[in-house]
């Protein structure tokens, strides 16, 4: 028997001055006459600030297969099968004790991963617990060049307001390596560009800002090993390598036209890459989760849609209002309608980065089949600040172990922290604690 088939690393790179470029997974990484290898499980989780209008999120009735979208929840209909609503789910954690008064922004966000209670402090003595995507990142991590990906919309500065008595921290983030130490969201997506394809290590400012403003693509320095490569494979690995440097060529122009744009706006704040508005801005940023995905750089990824106490005006779907304020509608129904826009803008935004997982091949799947994501929020209502009944979904197929299509319905005993548990079950990640959880959820992956 003659054997022709050319193999690949799994972690074969793209290399040319100064750069390396990881391919995606390819027919010929799997060897000749191997047995194909199990779907890689990946994890991530996308956090909404402010609370939602929990009327036109929650699908009406008790539960079950056939339940009807919600208005808010209306554009994940195409990926019903990916989806499970998840309701009545509880964080005692984010809830105040005695004599701690406000602080529900810090604490919704501050417990939403770790499942413990936050210290009030604003100063160097912060505490919450270790995040489970940050347990999942030890372990997974060991199999990948990053071990986890933070992102988000919003400066890491912490500028404006935050609770009272709680440092800007927690309200911040949602990603803790241990209970002291909070991981800053990235908001650049030049930045994260440069983290998975390879940046300048120099501290000088004069070099970053050469770096962040160059006009050569990256794509371009590796134009040879490209050219030797795809000569080298089938017809089937040439369409998806090509499809793949199609997509990280897309992101570099859209990085740099973000860059152009920015320049011509002297009183912009944010830094220079990251797109004017909230749509631009969630739509490069999901397209380097794709990547980051596709290439196996990194596993797990935490997606902050915004900081608590957002004020976030969102001129493209015609709201000039600020976040926060409208969620403190008071029962008027104009500022309502407004919120659900914005939730809905968001919902959205998701089911278009769950439309790019579903378009890209992995293994004998897709990356939506073969992830495990949680959306959601750290306080329910907005309007009076509550954590318990929070809106949670679970997305994606898990490797075939998530069972979509579904609402359920809890017991309102019922700890989020459990949500966690159970994916880190379920991408193979071995743990002791994680924060108040009781137990595991069943019903992710049994048909109730």
């Amino acid at each position: 028997m003659i054997i022709r088939k050319r193999h690949l690393g799994r972690r074969t790179f793209l290399r040319g001055a100064g750069a390396a470029v990881a391919l995606p997974f390819l027919d010929c990484m799997v060897p000749a006459l191997a047995a194909t290898p199990g779907p890689v499980i990946r994890t991530g989780a996308f956090y909404i600030p402010n609370g939602v209008i929990p009327p036109s999120w929650e699908p009406a009735g008790k539960g079950g297969k056939n339940f009807e979208f919600s208005p808010i929840l209306k554009p994940l209909e195409a990926h019903r099968e990916h989806v499970l609503v998840l309701s009545r789910l509880n964080s005692e954690p984010a809830k105040a004790i005695l004599g701690e008064g406000q602080g529900d922004h810090s604490r919704g966000p501050g417990s939403f991963m770790t499942g413990a209670h936050v210290k009030k402090s604003e100063g160097a003595d912060i505490r919450s617990g270790i995040s489970w995507d940050q347990i999942a990142a030890k372990e997974l991590g060991k199999k990948t060049q990053l071990a986890s990906l933070e992102i988000g919309l919003d400066s890491s500065e912490f500028p404006g307001a935050c609770d009272i008595g709680y440092s800007c921290a927690y309200s911040g983030t949602i990603s803790w390596r241990d209970e002291t130490t909070p991981l800053p969201m990235e908001n650049d997506p030049r930045r994260v560009f440069e983290r998975l394809f390879g940046a300048s290590d120099s501290t000088d400012p004069n070099v970053r800002r050469a770096s962040l403003v160059r006009e050569r693509s990256l794509l371009d320095s590796v134009t040879n090993d490209v050219k030797s490569l795809s000569a080298s494979l089938g017809a089937a690995d040439r369409v998806k390598l090509s499809q793949y440097l199609d997509s990280v060529r897309d992101i570099e122009r859209q990085i740099q036209l973000a860059e152009s744009q920015n320049k011509q706006l002297p009183l912009m704040t944010q830094p220079a890459g990251a797109p004017a508005t909230f749509t631009e801005h969630v739509g490069v940023m999901s397209d380097l989760l794709v990547l980051a995905f596709q290439t196996d750089m990194t596993r797990v990824f935490t997606f902050m849609l915004g900081r608590e106490q957002n004020g976030r005006v969102y001129p493209e779907i015609g709201i000039a209002d600020g976040h926060h304020g409208l969620t403190h509608h008071s029962g008027d129904p104009v500022k309502i309608a407004k919120v659900v826009k914005i939730n809905t803008h968001q919902i959205t935004l998701l089911a278009k980065f769950m439309d790019k997982l579903k378009n890209t091949p992995d293994g004998n799947g897709t990356l939506l089949d073969n992830s495990i994501l949680l959306y959601g929020a750290g306080i329910s209502n907005g309007n009076i600040h509550n954590h318990n009944d929070l809106p949670v979904l679970v997305l994606g197929g898990g490797g075939g172990q998530i069972k979509g299509g579904r609402h359920i319905v809890f017991d309102p005993s019922t700890p989020l922290s459990n949500v966690g548990a159970t994916i880190l079950d379920k991408v193979g990640v071995p743990f002791e604690k994680l924060g108040d959880a009781n137990g595991r959820i069943k019903e992710l992956t049994e048909l109730s």
